[in-house]
This record gives structure tokens, sequence and C-alpha cells, in this order.
């Protein structure tokens, strides 16, 4: 399987639609493209969110564009008269699956909880290329969360974020490390494929450092995008890697 990741900055506006379809076009030989939380959207909506916020029906153009590859993506939705921080994966011309992020950060520089509603279930669904499950930023951070997945027979988890640059250190970013230790202990636990992409830019005074990575079932970083920087990339995924990893935790 070829998953294009697609780190970019997205602007605080309804513009980015344009641009994404964009970049589908350019990554359209992948299998999946993976884009960030809100990529469709920006992260720092506050009292914008209920005025750009979707509607599902208008993400038809995702919708035709998922003909070519299987697209997965963040965005601020409508559903039910309530808005969430939602991931979205469209494929072969349908929205294939939804997830409502289900932890809202609401301290220190978060205001999520404030403006979003919060889902409140963790589901896996089949792709073309494998089992799938879709979790996006604070998700990950949640003991809770690991629980569920750890019950899940999946083969790749897509990780969509919006993580802030913080805790610069003479040894490095602080939240790089602190993500990178969260993504190999979810590859390890559930011997699934881990693709994260986070976006970058700067919004309010907050900068995202990107750092998109992928980790194998044995918890390695098999590609690994730059810091800051707007990046894409296609890589490849070795389920042989996985079928095998499995195996040796069943017999062992």
């Amino acid at each position: 399987m070829k998953a294009a990741l697609l780190q970019f900055a997205p602007k605080l506006n309804r513009s980015n639609l344009e641009r994404v379809l964009a970049l589908i076009d350019i990554n359209s030989d992948a299998d999946v493209v993976v884009f960030p939380e809100l990529a469709l959207s920006g992260y720092m909506l506050q009292d914008k969110l209920f005025e750009d916020a979707w509607n599902l029906d208008e993400l038809v153009p995702l919708a035709k564009a998922s003909n070519v590859c299987d697209i997965a993506i963040g965005a601020a939705i409508w559903d039910d008269g309530k808005v969430y921080n939602s991931a979205l994966y469209f494929s072969k011309g349908v929205l294939l699956h939804i997830h409502h992020k289900n932890h809202l950060p609401t301290y220190g520089m978060f205001e999520e909880g404030r403006y979003f509603a919060a889902g409140n279930e963790i589901k896996s669904f089949q792709t073309a290329y494998g089992t799938a499950v879709m979790v996006v930023c604070e998700d990950v951070w949640r003991a809770q969360t690991f629980a569920t997945l750890a019950t899940l027979d999946v083969d790749v988890i897509y990780v969509l974020a919006a993580s802030p640059a913080r805790d610069f250190s003479d040894e490095g970013l602080l939240i790089e490390s602190q993500w990178d230790a969260l993504l190999k202990s979810l590859a390890l636990l559930t011997k699934a494929y881990v693709v994260f992409v986070n976006r970058v830019g700067f919004e309010d005074g907050l900068g995202f450092w990107g750092g998109s990575r992928v980790i194998t079932p044995i918890g390695s970083v098999e590609h690994q995008l730059s810091l800051l920087d707007e990046e894409s990339k296609i890589v490849s995924l070795n389920h042989k890697l996985q079928k095998l990893e499995r195996y040796i935790a069943k017999n062992t």
C-alpha cells in the first residue's frame, strides 16, 4: 500500500478545499492520501467555527476525487446540529467512515471543548487496503483510546494531528519526542502500522511542528517528514512485516 503524507499549512478559512483537491491530484499515484487534523478549516477558528464548519453535502468534490485514490482528512463538520472535530475517510466516490474526536483539550493554549462537541466512540472500518481506524490528536494521549484500539484487529491506524510546537531545549523538541514515544507504543500494542500526519504553519501565535511519520508494527520509524516545513511524500507500507509481527506475537 502506498500512502501520501500531506503535511501542509491550512488557512484559517474555507479556501482550503481548493488546495486540498490540488494536492490530491498531484499525489494521486498513492493508494491513500492523508491530511492533518482540521485540514479543511484551520485550527484556531474559535467563534468562526459555526460559520466555517462544513456540511457533508458540501464535500462532494472530495467524494469524487476518491474515485482515484482514498482520502483521509480532518475537518470541522456539522452533524445533527452540532459541530465536531472530525476525521473523514472517502473511498470510491463515497464517505466510507467518519470519526468524531473523542477527547477535546481545554487547557493551556487549547480551547476545543468550548466550541466542539465530543465524539464518544472509536470504530474500525474496512478499506481496499485492509482494516483501518482513525483517531484525532488528543485521542492518542488517553489511556482509554489505547485500551479501545487494543481490542480492534486493524492493519493501519491513521492519526490526524494539529500539534503545536512547544518545549524547545538543547536536546530538541520535547513534544516531538513525546509523540514519538506514544506512536511507537501504539504500534507495538496493536501490531498495526501507525500513519501520523501533523500540520505545519502559524495561527494566532501557535506554530505547528509537522514531523509526520510512519511507525511500523515493530515500533520503528519507517518514514519521517521534516519539522516545521510543508512537505508531501508518498511512502510504501510493508504489510509482510505486519504479518510477520502478528505471527511472532501469537506464537511466543
